[in-house]
């Protein structure tokens, strides 16, 4: 059988080739005897197991993996062995994308498979990090160690993502209150007054005229607006899809103004834990940064860390390695010095992820303190310039009638 295969040598560099095996079992332990650290192994031609496509847009909850690697660490703690813990765990699974992956993977960690290698088969599902630490608690032989840091690290990024949506979530909501008071009074407050002055046959104020324009603009091509707002919504998502498109937006992203120094924050924390968790489940530095790479939500920045990998690799220094990209922060960069100079670069790592995520909470309160006053300054002036416009004919008719 051939196998598609992705190893590491003892130098760091990533090979990925095509071998010829009898079974997974026996590649694996063949490869490793040679020296080569194993990061995934597929058959090629089969698809994932019990149907389970590797292009599904069906997606395993971060809470459905978190919870069953809680169980998983506490069951193996407790001295029960692997492939008993995962008949037990599987059958308690309700998400049947996650069943139908948990009911492969038991078969082939009985059949002798190594657990990473068996979540590795679904990349799609599960994030690279997840089967890396499995790999590197296999070799240590703490699985269950490596599980819970996995698990602590999971939290912590969860925790920080909550924050950050609950803290955006009440603008939102004004903004959407704000657009909803707006396109009623565009489409059903307007043309009632512009159908009680057209009685009148007086030439109304320019003000008047410009929101009665702007109503019957939105009411005659209604239709089209929203055919146009759905084509640029499609046409926008497609376009996201493009091979280099994501980089380039998120490129775009970290120019912005404040905004974008807060993503390059994020960008670095997510980064600092990711490498923490895996040199501390003993994956060698530059394997590592192949890993946190792939895991890295803005694109642009993995693709430079990419290249801080191969630099590393080539045997330059993680820090000087960065500080060439010029693109994370000069106090990371710094941070990450002084851990290599110390030999306690793990430490740092968390550190710096510690010290960015109070600052992007800090951030975050101090934007929604300045934006919430905004969008209600905004939403009434809006609306006061509106009414005023639609009510200053009346009160050039009143003063008329007073006159004569």
């Amino acid at each position: 059988m051939e196998f598609r295969c992705r190893v590491a040598t003892a130098g760091g560099e990533i090979v990925e080739g095509v071998y010829v095996a009898d079974t997974e079992v026996h590649l694996r332990r063949e490869l490793e005897e040679k020296g080569l650290f194993v990061l995934s192994l597929q058959r090629r031609g089969v698809l994932p197991a019990f149907g389970v496509s590797r292009s599904s847009r069906r997606r395993v909850s971060r809470r459905d993996l978190l919870v069953f690697n809680q169980e998983l660490a506490t069951l193996l703690k407790a001295g029960m062995p692997l492939v008993q813990s995962l008949d037990i765990l599987r059958q308690r699974i309700s998400n049947p994308t996650f069943k139908a992956v948990l009911d492969g993977v038991y078969e082939k960690v009985k059949g002798g498979s190594a657990l990473s290698d068996a979540f590795g088969e679904h990349p799609d599902l599960f994030p690279a990090v997840y089967s890396a630490s499995l790999m590197a608690g296999e070799r240590a032989g703490n699985l269950d160690e490596v599980i819970r840091r996995y698990v602590a690290y999971e939290k912590i990024i969860g925790a920080v993502r909550r924050r950050t949506i609950s803290a955006l979530i009440y603008p939102m909501i004004l903004v959407t209150m704000m657009l909803i008071l707006i396109s009623i009074i565009v489409l059903r407050v307007v043309p009632a007054f512009s159908e009680f002055y057209s009685q009148f046959g007086r030439q109304l104020p320019l003000s008047t005229r410009v929101i009665m324009a702007v109503s019957n603009f939105a009411i005659g091509n209604l239709p089209l607006i929203v055919v146009g707002l759905i084509v640029a919504v499609v046409g926008g998502m497609t376009w996201l899809k493009q091979p280099g498109q994501r980089t380039r937006l998120d490129r775009v992203l970290l120019e912005l103004p404040w905004a974008g120094e807060t993503v390059r924050k994020f960008a670095t924390s997510q980064l600092a834990r990711t490498l923490a968790t895996l040199l501390g489940g003993g994956i060698p530095l530059v394997n590592a940064l192949e890993i946190a790479a792939r895991s890295m939500t803005n694109r642009y920045m993995a693709a430079e860390l990419g290249d801080v990998m191969r630099r590393v690799r080539e045997g330059v220094s993680f820090a000087a390695a960065l500080r060439a990209r010029n693109v994370f922060p000069d106090v990371a960069v710094k941070m990450v010095e002084v851990g290599e100079s110390t030999g306690a670069l793990q430490e740092m790592l968390n550190s710096l992820a510690e010290f960015y995520d109070e600052e992007i909470e800090t951030e975050v309160t101090r934007f929604i303190t300045l934006i919430e006053p905004i969008i209600l300054i905004v939403m009434g002036a809006v609306i006061a310039l509106t009414v005023l416009a639609l009510y200053m004919p009346l009160f050039e008719l009143s003063s008329v009638a007073n006159g004569a």
